[in-house]
């Protein structure tokens, strides 16, 4: 090969080139700035449609009083975020760890950023940092003012229930309320009671017993302990402002003896426990029933003595006011027998000799029900359900 063969051969090669980076050229788009980004944003949405994100708080700062922007870092790397003043559901401040729920975006100036959807505080400094924060600010409006709670009923016969109904503290309350009265209305919505989703669940929960055409005499709110990210849904602002504005007395009992929620502040009677919740909300009958024979035997002793009394004292006035004390022995005779037929027509063992059963879960089509008899405890699967 000569010189001249050599210099036709790299020309040949140059223009080979040349017509596959013009080929390559027709095959990929040419887009505009504002296409570009609008083509990543919706690349984005497919992608990572919402994603959870852990981090610091750093340069927050709220503007105009509606918008709400701070960096989420961590040892290596940061991230602008972006949200609206009504989406923070707790008080924020730099340095507190949490979660945020977002979406990435591209700016139109170019610039990467999180839209955040929902937030929430990390770890127990943060969230006492936040619970007190938010306590001060609702006890200076007077949302937690004793002068605000309304008394419950001594002895509800309609109440509603939130909680969750696989989980042991809801298992508690509804053996205890059996175990201590039973014979009471009981309607139940099942919600999540941790986790970025419980608040709102809880809040149309509250909503829902707060309109129906029969109202519960009480909204009793269960959860069982739990770390304190576990319990954080009920530091929720939203969710504690719902509870001190509802129209219905709200009952709480969230958590273990020495847990304090925003929840039970707001409430109008808290307890220390989902189980204390229904001693609270129930007379235990055992006591009850003790009590109506205590009240039988003084009163048979007092009239004993009174008849003697009269008997010393009238002589023979003795027929007439004998009389008169036979007469106010039958009436609070009859007002006992009646006092004992109320309390026996709650027995559930009575109820279920005639025939009835006790069904404990949820009419749902696949959900487990407990079948109480008699003699028998069945256990059953929900294949249809029909609205009465």
């Amino acid at each position: 090969m000569d010189f001249d063969e050599t210099d036709s051969f790299v020309d040949q090669l140059l223009a080979d080139d040349l017509a596959r980076a013009k080929d390559m050229a027709g095959e990929e788009p040419i887009f505009g700035v504002s296409d570009f980004i609008a083509a990543s944003n919706q690349t984005f949405e497919q992608i990572f449609p919402s994603v959870l994100i852990e981090g610091e708080i750093s340069s927050f700062k709220i503007n105009q009083g509606k918008f709400v922007f701070f960096d989420l870092k961590d040892n290596n790397s940061s991230i602008n975020c972006f949200m609206t003043l009504w989406q923070m559901r707790f008080p924020l401040s730099d340095g507190m760890k949490v979660i945020v729920r977002a979406q990435p975006k591209l700016t139109n100036w170019g610039k990467f950023s999180l839209t955040i959807k929902q937030i929430t505080p990390r770890g127990e400094g943060s969230l006492k940092k936040s619970f007190d924060m938010l306590k001060e600010k609702l006890r200076q409006e007077g949302l937690f003012d004793e002068a605000k709670k309304r008394i419950l009923s001594a002895r509800p016969q309609n109440i509603a229930v939130i909680s969750s109904t696989q989980a042991a503290g809801y298992a508690d309350f509804v053996k205890i309320i059996n175990e201590r009265w039973g014979g009471m209305k009981v309607r139940v919505a099942h919600t999540q009671v941790q986790g970025m989703n419980a608040p709102d669940q809880i809040i149309r929960a509250i909503d829902y017993f707060n309109q129906i055409a029969d109202l519960p005499e009480v909204i009793v709110i269960v959860r069982g302990g739990g770390s304190a990210d576990d319990l954080a849904a009920f530091n929720d602002e939203r969710l504690v402002r719902k509870i001190a504005s509802s129209r219905v007395p709200i009952l709480t009992g969230i958590g273990h003896e020495i847990d304090e929620s925003l929840a039970d502040l707001a409430a109008d009677l808290a307890a220390s426990t989902p189980s204390n919740a229904a001693q609270l909300l129930t007379p235990d009958k055992k006591h009850e029933v003790a009590l109506i024979n205590s009240k039988v035997w003084r009163f048979s002793r007092d009239v004993l003595r009174e008849l003697s009394q009269v008997q010393d004292y009238y002589n023979g006035k003795v027929e007439f006011a004998g009389k008169s004390l036979v007469e106010k022995i039958n009436s609070e005779v009859s007002r006992i027998e009646s006092a004992q037929r109320i309390v026996n027509s709650y027995n559930p063992d009575k109820i279920l000799k005639l025939g009835y059963a006790i069904i404990r879960g949820q009419p749902e089509i696949g959900q487990k029900l407990e079948i109480e008899m008699l003699n028998n405890i069945i256990e059953a699967e929900v294949r249809n359900v029909k609205q009465k």
